[in-house]
């Protein structure tokens, strides 16, 4: 029997390919550029109750045995749309993958795509802290880790391409999905968004970044709004960390956002997916479309009079796959192409790059096997919650401990009050699974254990007496539970309130995509509960459970503690108990700042000059915590900081260095971190803005070395010609505890020519750790 030279894994895959496709039908090869959401379909067996808006009006009608006839590019979500047992949904998946094999002249499976921003979204799978308590930890090396982890279930179970991380940088904390990002900096979420995609992708999943590109600088904070956002802030705050996560993190697929920007969406523009990502920066992967985004183009954007014009501009701009189910890329592409309406070597384009990514998979050999290795599939391992546990108390930030009452004493008589002391789904994102899925199946039990901050509390302090009051609820007006809450208060040596969000979708929560707010004060009645609380005298400790910063300043100098967690998953509520009880040093920091007032002011720590406080305006946009912010049980000093030099040229390097010591009884962790002023530029530039970062774990009276490797390029800005540059000129360097708290600032000038970048820019500050000799 001989072997077609496409089965040949002795061959290089470009050689494969090319056999391959030339062997092909125009319909086989359309039909490697969609995917087919089977929970979605309106054969019968649809869904009736969708889970995003326009589910239902953007599914084609197929059927399914004839469609699989040509093959099939993707299976959208086999795990995510509705409740199955992990180990029978990855027979049920591996049934379906011997179905399209079977049912298609080359026999070629599909790959299976999932949601794993917060963990696998599947039901009994670990639910992970979210990206902005990603960001919080300031820890790459454990979110790669975590991200291998989830790989390695997602793989498992039969699942090739995982659609995480989010990239996109927070520019207005009233958008909804902050939750889902890793926070306002593209510096700490290039760096932390790098780690994931690294170790998912070790795990041979393909990972998705999105969304490309500028989705959350959306007017207004709405979701899916149009961005009015300037060539140099793409450049410099939108781009770079995803730059870095193909460049660094080897990621293999693009997601394409549903924003436009100036006019142009996003799925239509071959200057941002082709130009910029293949040209520019090499991109070799495949570009997806967000769920139903080809589709917008014709009915939300309007920039197509048709599905097949939306299918022919998107696959022009170059989308290659349509999710989550065919519609566009289906039939009306298919006439277009035949009355020459589309060229077909656009399909043939799209078709190549993710048949390549097939190949690279092992999807083209004969030897290949849908059946999962293991008889029975755990995605909660006692291995994978105690990686949850680490996460969430890196995650957790002590936002401020002014009188010392944290820790608490271990036989206190603690009031815990709020809702979301005893509320299971106050640790969740809205895209883990029993917030994103089983919000549609009441009667399905959560899946998983996750302890309540109440529960957690009561199993870390035994000796202490705890009594809880629910008080309000999250987001309903409903008062009458005050005076129970202020009653338990009063009776109690200090009063933990908790409070916060309820993740959810379109709506259907406080914080989640499509929840945006218009200001940014606590949810419903729960500022004027903490009000209520407050004046009773008791020390309130103010416990934060949210996905979004709140404004906090109207309680400055009020509360005797104040922590902020942010969805810190289903080990959260242990977490936090350990640092209310002081087992766990806190070592958070803030990866968004914290507003001090709750209206007209959104603001990030990225402003040029005339967005500070200023003699101009009566406003001040000053946060109350800055972005980096965050303290600890024990107390470091940082000390004998040292240069390499004054003075380098624009293409130059300088290294910068200092101890750090633990001076208190308890082992703790510091941030270092280091930001950049630039005094004069030939463009405006953010006052102060982060090029690198160190955590440091140091035992009680231990001390370390953390030296910085800061290279010219870092410097780089978008200039008025829209070249990136180095210019000659005095810099500052300014290390930090904070975007605010300066420890130490050298003056560093740069001489030379202006320095023209191209895409082998340094985009990290190399850090290292040493033992004092």
């Amino acid at each position: 029997m001989t072997t077609a030279p496409w089965r040949d894994p002795a061959l290089p895959a470009a050689v494969r390919i090319d056999d391959l496709l030339a062997r092909m039908t125009l319909e086989e090869k359309t039909a490697q550029l969609y995917g087919v959401w089977v929970g979605a379909a309106t054969d019968g067996e649809a869904r009736t109750d969708g889970v995003a808006p326009h589910q239902h009006d953007m599914t084609a009608d197929y059927d399914w045995a004839e469609l699989i006839t040509h093959g099939l590019g993707q299976l959208t979500r086999s795990f995510g749309t509705a409740p199955v047992d992990p180990t029978q949904g990855a027979r049920a998946l591996a049934r379906a993958q011997r179905r399209i094999v079977a049912a298609g002249r080359f026999g070629i499976p599909a790959v299976a795509h999932e949601e794993c921003l917060a963990g696998f979204t599947a039901w009994q799978a670990t639910a992970y802290p979210v990206p902005l308590a990603w960001g919080s930890t300031f820890d790459p090396p454990l979110i790669e880790e975590m991200a291998r982890r989830i790989g390695q279930d997602l793989r498992a179970a039969g699942v090739h391409q995982g659609l995480a991380p989010v990239l996109d940088v927070v520019r207005d904390p009233r958008w909804g999905r902050v939750e889902e990002t890793v926070g306002e900096d593209p510096y700490l979420t290039g760096t932390i968004g790098t780690a994931y995609v690294r170790g998912l992708e070790s795990a041979g999943v393909v990972a998705t970044l999105k969304h490309f590109a500028g989705y959350a600088a959306s007017a207004g904070a709405r979701n899916l709004a149009p961005v009015r956002a300037g060539v140099r802030e793409l450049a410099d705050v939108t781009l770079p960390p995803f730059e870095m996560a193909l460049r660094e993190g080897g990621a293999r697929s693009v997601m394409a956002a549903y924003n436009e920007t100036d006019g142009v969406p996003a799925s239509a523009d071959a200057g941002l997916l082709t130009e910029l990502l293949r040209t520019r920066w090499g991109f070799t992967g495949t570009v997806v479309a967000d769920y139903f985004g080809i589709g917008f183009l014709e009915t939300l954007h309007r920039v197509a009079g048709d599905p097949a014009q939306a299918a022919h501009a998107a696959l022009a701009a170059g989308i290659d796959v349509e999710l989550p189910t065919v519609k566009c890329y289906g039939k009306p592409l298919l006439e277009a192409v035949r009355a020459g309406e589309v060229p077909e070597e656009l399909v043939d384009r799209a078709a190549r790059r993710v048949l390549l990514q097939k190949c690279e998979l092992g999807l083209l050999d004969e030897d290949w096997d849908p059946e999962p290795t293991a008889s029975r599939i755990d995605l909660d391992s006692p291995a994978n919650r105690a990686l949850a546990r680490r996460v969430a108390e890196e995650s957790v930030v002590l936002l401020d401990n002014p009188a010392g009452v944290l820790p608490l004493p271990p036989d206190t008589r603690v009031a815990v009050v709020g809702p979301r002391a005893a509320d299971a789904l106050a640790m969740l994102g809205c895209y883990s699974f029993p917030s994103h899925v089983l919000t549609h199946h009441p009667e399905v039990p959560m899946g998983i254990e996750i302890p309540t901050v109440l529960e957690s509390l009561r199993a870390e302090l035994p000796d202490a007496k705890v009594t809880f009051a629910q008080g309000c609820g999250v987001s309903d007006p409903d008062t009458t539970g005050f005076e129970e809450a202020v009653a338990r208060a009063s009776e109690a040596d200090v009063c933990l309130a908790v409070l916060g969000d309820r993740a959810g979708l379109f709506g259907r929560g406080t914080s989640g995509e499509g929840c945006d707010v218009t200001d940014l004060r606590l949810p419903g009645v729960q500022g004027a509960l903490l009000d209520g609380l407050v004046a009773t005298g008791v020390p309130v400790v103010l416990v934060l459970l949210t996905g979004r910063p709140y404004a906090l300043g109207r309680w400055q100098g009020r509360l005797a503690a104040a922590v902020q967690a942010f969805f810190p998953g289903e080990e959260g509520g242990p977490a936090l108990a350990g640092v209310l009880s002081g087992r766990v040093n806190p070592s958070g920091r803030l990866p968004v700042s914290v507003p001090r007032e709750p209206g007209g002011q959104p603001w990030t720590y990225l402003q040029p000059p005339l967005g500070l406080a200023g003699e101009v305006s009566n406003l001040d946009p000053t946060p109350l915590y800055a972005f980096g912010h965050g303290r600890s049980y024990t107390t470091f000093e940082w000390e004998d900081f040292q240069g390499t030099a004054t003075e380098i040229t624009t293409d130059g390097t300088h290294d910068l260095s200092l101890t750090v010591r633990n001076r208190g009884e308890l082992a703790g962790a510091e941030v270092v971190q280091l930001y950049l002023h630039d005094p004069v530029a030939s463009v405006t530039r953010p006052d102060v803005r982060l090029i690198g970062y160190q955590r440091v774990d140091l035992a009680p009276g231990e001390a370390r070395r953390v030296t910085f490797h800061f290279h010219a390029d870092l410097s780089s800005f978008t200039d008025r010609s829209g070249r990136r540059v180095v210019e000659p000129g005095v810099l500052e360097l300014r290390v930090a505890g904070s975007s605010t708290e300066v420890r130490h600032t050298e003056s560093l000038e740069l001489t030379g020519p202006v320095r023209e970048l191209g895409p082998d820019r340094r985009l990290r500050c190399e850090a290292e750790v040493s033992a004092l000799a």
